[in-house]
């Protein structure tokens, strides 16, 4: 594979106190992942060696680069981000920690906006230990809709090859939730959702099903009734567009029946709904994904894991599920953007005489648009 048709990733180091670096390091010990695309690793080479040392995992030749345009094809590059005094503490929170993951994922982020790097891979971060004067959000989801301006168009996925959750609200707490869930949001995430899954996973037709927010889809208004004013109108809506979307079911009897398998995705009302399920039946696989921005972010579904760090214990599967899903996103994405770029009119015959007139001068949407 040449060089040039390599997909330059960037890959932000996180809380360098969690298991950030180890999983790094233990996927790029095979050396075949060079090959797939080019590695940007965004931390410090220093603090790589002590993870590696400390977790006595074997050696991982990195090539120190100043710039993203440096990096080479078939090596693990790494551009230090921090000063190489930064002291590491493992398994705890420390300001040192959050102003390190900070200072990575902002020169990322930099890097990824002037195209610099293709697609950007997290590492976990703590969300509290990160907050600053510029970082004050409640995860990298919110940042980055915010950095690349896409005004509330941000939409969190966690997948696996089994299932897709996304989720209507997201980092907000639990007694919030009915009173921000109005119809307009649904349909917004809605649409995000719908949108990604024929973008970003190829999928022609999605069937999304979604997540009533009341226990037992509210009973028929005993438990709540955000189902039939919230919900099932938005549903209704969009289903006459052409959507194929299902529910709202009870998120109990949906995950514990196994239907969560005969659809394309799964839209959650809330965080935990959906993603308690999710990270009981797919902690070691999943992946969390940033649906709705202009570039390709892509994260483990875990988080720092402290109580782990440093004792050589962490799964590298999940981080390495999110560097490929990365990759096969942004594929996707080209392949769609290619397909889409001069769809065909819909076309109209005039009946009114006895011959039939092809009339190619209306001005309508491409077909299939939703």
């Amino acid at each position: 594979m040449e060089e040039q048709q390599l997909i330059k990733v960037g890959i932000t180091h996180g809380d360098i106190n969690g298991v950030g670096y180890e999983v790094i390091l233990k996927t790029f010990s095979d050396i075949r992942i060079a090959e797939l695309c080019t590695p940007v690793i965004y931390g410090s080479s220093k603090i790589a060696a002590y993870h590696r040392k400390v977790l006595e995992l074997p050696a991982v030749n990195m090539s120190i680069v100043t710039n993203a345009e440096d990096a080479g094809a078939n090596r693990i590059n790494i551009i230090n981000c921090v000063d190489d005094d930064t002291k590491v503490e493992l398994s705890k929170s420390t300001p040192v920690a959050g102003e390190a993951a900070y200072k990575a994922l902002e020169k990322a982020v930099a890097d990824v906006k002037r195209r610099a790097v293709d697609v950007l891979v997290t590492a976990p971060i703590n969300k509290n230990n990160i907050q600053n004067d510029t970082f004050h959000f409640p995860g990298h989801t919110e940042y980055l809709e915010k950095e690349f301006g896409t005004g509330g168009e941000a939409l969190m996925i966690l997948l696996n090859q089994s299932m897709r959750v996304a989720l209507v609200t997201g980092h907000i707490p639990v007694s919030q939730v009915a009173s921000v869930l109005t119809p307009e949001l649904v349909m917004h995430k809605l649409r995000i959702f719908h949108q990604s899954l024929k973008q970003d996973f190829g999928i022609v037709k999605p069937r999304i099903a979604v997540l009533s927010l009341n226990p037992h889809a509210g009973d028929g208004g005993l438990l709540g009734v955000e189902e039939e004013t919230v919900i099932k109108p938005v549903m209704e809506e969009m289903n006459k567009k052409g959507m194929l979307a299902f529910g709202p079911y009870p998120a109990d009897g949906f995950f514990g029946s196994g239907n969560y398998e005969k659809f394309d995705g799964i839209l959650a009302m809330y965080h935990d709904q959906g993603l308690a399920p999710f990270k009981a039946l797919a902690m070691d696989d999943g992946v969390n994904f940033t649906a709705g921005l202009p570039v390709v972010r892509t994260s483990p579904a875990h988080g720092t894991a402290y109580d782990i760090a440093g004792k050589n214990l962490a799964s590298e599967e999940s981080f390495r599920q999110a560097l490929y899903l990365a990759l096969d996103i942004y594929r996707n994405r080209q392949a769609y953007k290619e397909a889409n770029a001069n769809p065909l009119r819909k076309q109209y015959f005039d009946r009114g005489g006895d011959n039939e007139k092809l009339d190619l001068t209306r001005e309508d949407e491409p077909v299939g648009t939703l």
